[in-house]
């Protein structure tokens, strides 16, 4: 059997409760060692059980256990050991508070908790106050983060009110435009009427009294006055061809679609403030991605910096963003896709099968799914940005040159490490190289 090791510190055989060379010394499940009778009387006068070295709190008290062959050591050259002599507390003196038996002079007292040390006992408290001022510095920086979320989404509720509200000011304008309109074409429309009305029944008017005149020239016995008379009556007034006459209910075709357009155009500028303010905020997340020759497909050629690909890293958590130079080529794919996926093979690039892919393809802009979603392309895309959010289950793709945003998949379940994704097209007009880009911050 081999000889114990005489060359440890006598503190290793002391009890850090009483000082003294252990006595029937037990263990706790932390695994420090105490004399049976201090620890058993250490934790008689408390409700919560924990460790007086490491602090380490347990849910109920715990059953001690004999260290055979600490006690073994202890027994065989515990009469040899003293532990170092430390002075008493003489009159005057700060006492140590954590010494039960006799008190030894304090040599530093502890001003977070108001507490006086001994030589032995300051040791431990060094070790417990490190992790306490960690477990503090966790607790201000969950706070800190707590606090920056609270001032983000304030922020953000602040920005959709701004917004909205300037949408909604636009539509009641809309509304108001839309009804002057209307009750302008309908007074137009009316005053046609109105004015047509008259006319009628002047020409009626001036029909009726020539009538009159007539009719009263007829029973007249005086042949001279009735040929004078005669020769101003012959002629009717003039009238108009109300055959041809008629009143047309205005028409109100595209009235409604003009308001219409100036809403869209107010909700394309508040479009393109939000998808700027976005993009400069998914673009914080930037990362650092090459790719990875291992997992390409073997028909690709990738750069010797792992930065461009001709014809990745992963994330497993959190929020990461990056770009790609896809300017002048008539094909390309690029998105993100799970770990497991068939990287050499031929499958069919959805969410479903773990592919989150953007494609262009002879001018056409689509998001792989089933069925594919096609996408406004209002011009020729020279940049491509990439936004994942992990844990909410977001991808996101940007037209960086435009500062337009191009689609976000939103609800995907992401249950293992996501890579990226770049294919620059099998087709012999799109021979330029997909590029990764370094992020130009705004």
């Amino acid at each position: 059997m081999a000889s114990a090791d005489t060359s440890w510190p006598e503190e290793n055989f002391s009890c850090s409760i009483c000082l003294d060379v252990f006595s029937s010394p037990v263990s706790t499940p932390c695994g420090h060692n105490f004399c049976r009778a201090c620890i058993t009387k250490f934790w008689d006068g408390q409700v919560k059980y924990k460790c007086p070295v490491c602090n380490k709190l347990f849910k109920t008290r715990p059953d001690l256990r004999v260290n055979i062959l600490f006690s073994e050591m202890v027994d065989r050259f515990g009469t040899s050991l003293q532990v170092k002599e430390q002075p008493c507390v003489e009159p005057g003196e700060v006492p140590c508070d954590v010494c039960t038996g006799t008190q030894l002079k304090a040599v530093k007292s502890c001003l977070m908790c108001l507490t006086s040390y001994c030589q032995t006992h300051l040791e431990p408290h060094h070790s417990e106050y490190e992790v306490k001022t960690a477990q503090q510095k966790n607790i201000q920086e969950i706070k800190d983060t707590v606090k920056r979320s609270k001032a983000a989404a304030d922020k953000e509720i602040a920005d959709g009110v701004q917004v909205l509200t300037a949408l909604m000011r636009r539509i009641e304008k809309c509304q108001d435009d839309l009804n002057q309109m209307v009750k302008e074409k309908l007074k137009s429309t009316e005053k046609q009427a109105e004015d047509l009305i008259k006319e009628l029944e002047q020409e009626i008017e001036d029909l009726t009294n020539r009538s009159s005149e007539v009719k009263q020239l007829s029973h007249t016995k005086d042949h001279l006055h009735f040929l004078q008379t005669f020769r101003s009556l012959k002629d009717p007034p003039p009238t108009r061809d109300w055959t041809t006459v008629e009143v047309r209910p205005p028409s109100y075709v595209g009235t409604l679609r003009r308001c219409l357009d100036q809403l869209e155009e107010t909700l394309n500028m508040e479009m393109e403030k939000l998808s700027d303010a976005e993009l400069k905020r998914v673009q914080q997340y930037e990362v650092d991605v090459t790719l990875d020759p291992d997992t390409a497909h073997p028909t690709l050629i990738l750069s010797e910096d792992g930065k461009q690909v001709h014809d990745g890293g992963s994330f497993s958590s959190g929020r990461f963003y990056f770009e790609v130079q896809v300017k002048e080529k008539t094909v390309w794919w690029l998105g993100v896709v799970r770990e497991s996926i068939d990287r050499k093979g031929l499958t069919a690039l959805t969410p479903e099968t773990g592919h989150w892919i953007l494609l262009y393809y002879q001018d056409v802009l689509v998001f792989k799914d089933k069925p594919d979603v096609r996408l406004p392309l209002r011009a020729e895309i020279q940049k491509v940005g990439v936004f994942v959010d992990y844990d909410e289950g977001v991808v996101s793709f940007y037209d960086v040159e435009a500062r337009v945003h191009l689609y976000s998949a939103t609800g995907c379940i992401f249950s293992e490490p996501l890579y990226p994704l770049l294919c620059p097209g099998f087709h012999k007009g799109s021979p330029r190289p997909q590029t990764l880009c370094t992020i130009k911050r705004i």
